[in-house]
């Protein structure tokens, strides 16, 4: 039987478990300078008491930190938020969102890391343009916070742990869809340029199209520096001014290839009919364009399960399969695209 809690003081809990006030302190706020095995056993102590109608929130609810480094989001970070918000609550695990516009884990590293442990949070998932830097590793590291990146746009090094998508595959099979429709004019927008998947896309594009016998003209190759709609919009029209100008465009992100279409509209061209558009991800916003838009589908939601499995596994000592993960990515076809006209 719990004693009353009305006459149970931190000392008491302290004296029971066989360390200072402050320790105790310590555990009720989330602190993580404090050994396993003694934060059990003040748990425990916690517990049985009652102390304050305390009750164990880091093992009832454990919180996973869902970070992205970037201070404006896209809609395909909306269906990333989705997809780890939805795995988290079939495994029992609360998801807080945070990015580089909130929290700027670069400034103090070690303060960021404390304070998501103060939290409660059991690991990292951190969606960013860049691999996180070593001090802000290290800083993980030594709150024992497990990190693992999804989707990432720069190619880590073996000692972090990563989930993504095939990008050279989805590249490959969008080009190879526009080249058996007879098309050999094809432009590549590209968002961040030197981004690994960025990289990865336009390989697997240009792959095809060479086997096929064709080639990629310099200019049309354009990066736009993002993957958002108005920037699709700019550059789009950029390779559309181009003589002569491409019977289809291959856009590295669904948005970017709403820009295209949108592009396209300003200078009185139809999509399908004069010219061709495919996207990549397969967001909700595929289905709502005008004509719905032919994409390579990005397993989004099948990365965000496996990156928050993968982070409970770390986050509990297991061991894991394999520091990256790559999922399929498959052709969607839908109406901007057709054969080029004769």
């Amino acid at each position: 039987m719990a004693s009353d809690p009305q006459r149970v003081t931190l000392a008491k809990i302290a004296q029971t478990a066989g360390v200072s006030v402050a320790t105790v302190s310590k555990v009720i706020n989330g602190r993580p300078d404090v050994a396993q095995q003694t934060r059990d056993k003040v748990l425990d102590l916690l517990r049985h008491y009652n102390y304050g109608g305390y009750r164990d929130d880091l093992r009832s609810h454990p919180t996973v930190e869902l970070f992205f480094g970037f201070e404006r989001l896209s809609i395909y970070h909306t269906e990333i938020i989705q997809s780890v918000v939805d795995a988290g609550a079939r495994e029992g695990i609360a998801v807080v969102v945070g990015r580089r516009g909130d929290h700027d884990p670069t400034a103090d590293p070690a303060a960021w890391a404390r304070d998501l442990a103060a939290a409660g949070r059991r690991a990292v998932i951190a969606v960013t343009a860049n691999t996180l830097s070593p001090a802000i590793r290290e800083a993980l590291n030594r709150v024992r916070m497990p990190l693992v990146l999804l989707d990432p746009e720069s190619l880590p090094d073996d000692a972090i742990v990563s989930v993504g998508a095939t990008n050279f595959s989805g590249g490959h099979a969008a080009a190879a869809h526009l080249l058996s429709l007879g098309h050999r004019r094809i432009a590549y927008l590209g968002g961040t340029e030197h981004a690994w998947s960025n990289q990865a896309r336009l390989h697997g594009f240009r792959s095809a199209v060479e086997a096929a016998g064709a080639r990629v003209p310099a200019e049309l190759v354009r990066h736009a520096g993002t993957f958002h709609a108005a920037e699709g919009i700019e550059h789009g029209g950029r390779l559309l001014a181009v003589d002569p100008a491409p019977t289809a465009v291959f856009a590295a992100s669904d948005e970017l290839a709403a820009g295209v279409i949108e592009a396209a509209r300003r200078r009185g061209l139809r999509v399908p009919d004069d010219l061709s558009v495919v996207g990549f991800d397969n967001t909700p916003l595929a289905q709502v364009t005008s004509p719905p838009l032919t994409t390579i589908h990005g397993p989004v939601h099948e990365m965000g399960a496996v990156a928050l499995r993968t982070a409970l596994q770390l986050a509990a000592g297991e061991k894991i399969d394999s520091h990256h993960v790559e999922l399929a990515t498959q052709l969607v076809v839908r109406e901007s695209t057709r054969p080029p006209r004769d």
